[in-house]
């Protein structure tokens, strides 16, 4: 083949490369905004598979009681008027509603608070009514609203999941954006370029279409389950991951066009030194999203593969249509600024300069001064609360099932409406009754009978019975969770009662209990996930164990920070239990992210140049794109918070935080001055390690 062919076929292999990505791009982008089709918010598809709480729902069936998620209706005079002489009105307004397709059993009559001041009924609804739930929830305001005189609200459950599917709203669009608006104009800023920002968000787009088309399929199919939450973050992971490879992979091709006159050599080059890098770092991310399988919650599992697909589809994006394009620009992509090594001046070299001589003069100091630092911020970790987040604090902003709420805990007990389902053997009912009552923090208990109403006798189905228990406290606060746990204490005792314990407060005791057995089991198989990985890239032991405890700490530190701000800042007393968990994965396989990329360039250098010298030059040519890469990251992240509510906010304050604090005091100081202080022993026993420090290697 002649040379002419070959620069032709080699000019030919990028262009088709851009055309298929954008053909599929065109196919495939649509299901970006596609998600929700396929999304749940019905917390209860996300429950730990082998709590008692879910073994009650299965036995429930027996009594062909349906699961339900429950309205409730609250009535408030809107004078001085005794609500006494309206309990007959509210009870017929509700009473047409029983025959609805989306009502499920009995509609309860209309109960009149101790106070005399208010009243409440509850309307059990199908939970699996989906974008039903809001028309269903109108109609029975409007049901409610015949009663003259009157105030109405609905709480309960049913009011709940409405607001959350109202904040998820124009999740797709609403959140696309401003990730997109936030890294346009930080790699405007950064790299004064106009083409390269542009090309980075175009792939990174593409990405998120890939990952969002492979993840519709998936759910559709119902091999994985898709919430709000995790088509979310499912976003913000693709665009943050995509950008921060891309900056890995134009940095290194900048420094090649700077010394090579051929575009297409300068890719090959940039491809060879980077791709390890870029794989590494994405299987360590992919690896310990896809850890979160190991987990009894479901949502959790569902993040892990999903997660996992959006990852690889920003390597894919990454390592095909970015260079393609690249190739296609050359030199152009980064106009007007020109193509010149990482770290020379003009490039923000000059910072990274004088931090590579701060860390040769004095690494002892510079380490020891970071890690006290971090420790100090680490010691207030464990003041963070992790109980889940009360009602009145789930919603970022104030919404209606909230206010209602409050109403109902004002003139009723806080678990009314809400109860505590108990399944036991039918001839130990009455024992049962009276444990129940018994028992700090219930407010009263009684069988449910044939008509699914509770009182009179109970309804016996195969041996059984069930009885509903009423709280005192609210259904999702930590007094009621802590009555769960009494309940289930004093029925388990019981004899030959076989009693299971299960409701909306069990459920979200059992959730609370099972994210700190997850955490207990997932964060140590990631920590060994990542050390695995950091051992074969770096072909070391003592590094990668170095790099992991940073990271860790890091994480403490951030949780520390977290704490403070979230309590003394934002007002939110405790978090979702599953944030933690999250924060976790997402700062240390990210935070290890950023390592790989300083540390497998600091060996190359020391390979050519020894470890010292290698350990300066390594941190000058990746300090700006590294700190860029984080920049960009925590503003994705950031994005988060336009959702309003609490567990997204508390998740972008944690990743954004830590990020930051990685990116800039951990990977810029930390751990550069930890390397240079230990010098070749740093990488014992591979290659490094075996070699006198101060002698110079050159790479064979």
């Amino acid at each position: 083949m002649s040379t002419s062919t070959l620069r032709r076929a080699r000019r030919l292999v990028p262009v088709l490369l851009v055309a298929a990505w954008l053909v599929l791009g065109g196919v495939l982008g649509p299901f970006a905004g596609r998600l929700g089709e396929v999304a749940t918010n019905d917390q209860a598809a996300f429950l730990p598979r082998s709590a008692e709480s879910t073994e009650v729902i299965t036995a429930q069936r027996a009594f062909r009681q349906e699961e339900t998620l429950p309205a409730i209706v609250v009535w408030t005079s809107t004078g001085d008027a005794a609500m006494a002489d309206r309990r007959e009105a509210a009870t017929r307004s509700l009473a047409p509603l029983a025959g609805a397709p989306e009502v499920v059993g009995r509609v309860s009559p209309a109960l009149l608070s101790v106070d005399g001041r208010a009243l409440q009924g509850v309307v059990p609804l199908r939970p699996d009514l989906g974008e039903e739930l809001a028309p269903a929830l109108e109609r029975i305001r409007a049901a409610a609203e015949r009663v003259p005189g009157t105030d109405v609200r609905l709480a309960g459950p049913a009011a709940t999941q409405a607001d959350l599917s109202d904040a998820f709203a124009g999740i797709d669009g609403l959140l696309l954006a401003v990730a997109l608006v936030a890294v346009l104009l930080i790699l405007l800023l950064v790299y004064r370029s106009v083409l390269l920002p542009l090309v980075i968000i175009v792939g990174a787009v593409l990405a998120l279409g890939l990952a969002c088309a492979v993840v519709y399929a998936l759910a559709d199919h119902d091999v994985v389950r898709v919430d709000g939450q995790v088509q979310g973050i499912l976003s913000i992971l693709v665009i943050g991951a995509a950008t921060d490879y891309a900056l890995l992979l134009t940095a290194r091709y900048r420094e090649e066009l700077a010394t090579r006159t051929d575009r297409f050599a300068a890719m090959g080059a940039a491809l060879r030194q980077s791709w390890g890098t870029v794989t590494a770092s994405a299987a360590t991310v992919a690896l310990g999203l896809l850890a979160l399988l190991l987990s009894d919650l479901t949502n959790n599992r569902a993040l892990g593969p999903v997660g996992a697909i959006g990852i690889a589809a920003a390597v894919v994006s990454t390592l095909t249509f970015l260079p393609a394009v690249l190739v296609l620009l050359g030199r152009a992509a980064y106009w007007p600024a020109k193509p010149r090594p990482s770290g020379e001046p003009g490039a923000g070299g000059r910072v990274w300069h004088r931090v590579a001589k701060l860390v040769d003069r004095a690494p002892r100091k510079v380490w020891a001064v970071s890690l006290a630092g971090l420790l100090v911020c680490a010691a207030f970790a464990p003041t963070l609360t992790s109980r889940g987040v009360p009602l009145d604090e789930t919603f970022v902003d104030d919404a209606p099932s909230v206010a209602a709420q409050q109403t109902l805990a004002r003139h009723f007990p806080g678990g009314a409406g809400n109860p505590v389902v108990v399944i036991a053997d039918a001839d130990r009912v009455t024992k049962v009754i009276e444990t129940s009552r018994r028992t700090e923090g219930v407010a009263s208990a009684a069988p449910v009978n044939a008509s699914g109403a509770p009182g009179g006798e109970a309804l016996v189905v195969d041996g059984r019975a069930r009885v509903d228990v009423t709280l005192r406290a609210a259904a999702d606060s930590d007094a009621a969770k802590d009555t769960v746990a009494r309940l289930r204490a004093a029925l388990h005792d019981v004899p030959g009662a076989n009693a299971l314990v299960g409701g909306y407060t069990a459920q979200q005791y059992d959730t609370l209990r099972t994210a700190e057995r997850d955490r207990t089991l997932i964060v140590p198989v990631v920590l060994a996930i990542i050390f695995v990985i950091l051992t074969l890239l770096l072909r070391s032991l003592l590094t990668p164990v170095l790099l992991v405890a940073t990271v860790g700490l890091n994480f403490l530190a951030t949780l520390g920070v977290s704490s403070l701000v979230f309590r003394h800042v934002l007002g939110f007393t405790a978090t979702d239990p599953s944030v933690p968990l999250y924060g976790f994965v997402f700062l240390v396989a990210l935070g290890v992210d950023y390592n790989i990329f300083l540390m497998s360039r600091v060996r190359e250098e020391s390979l050519r140049h020894g470890v010292r010298e290698g350990v300066l030059r390594g941190l000058v040519s990746t300090g700006g794109v590294i700190t860029s890469a984080g920049v960009v990251l925590a503003a994705t992240f950031a994005a988060l918070a336009v959702i309003p509510l609490a567990f997204l906010a508390q998740i972008a304050f944690i990743v954004a935080f830590g990020v930051l604090l990685d990116t800039l005091v951990v990977r810029s100081l930390l751990v550069p001055a930890l390397v240079r202080d230990l010098g070749a022993r740093a990488w014992w026993p591979g290659r490094l390690g075996r070699v006198r420090p101060g002698v110079t290697q050159v790479d064979a």
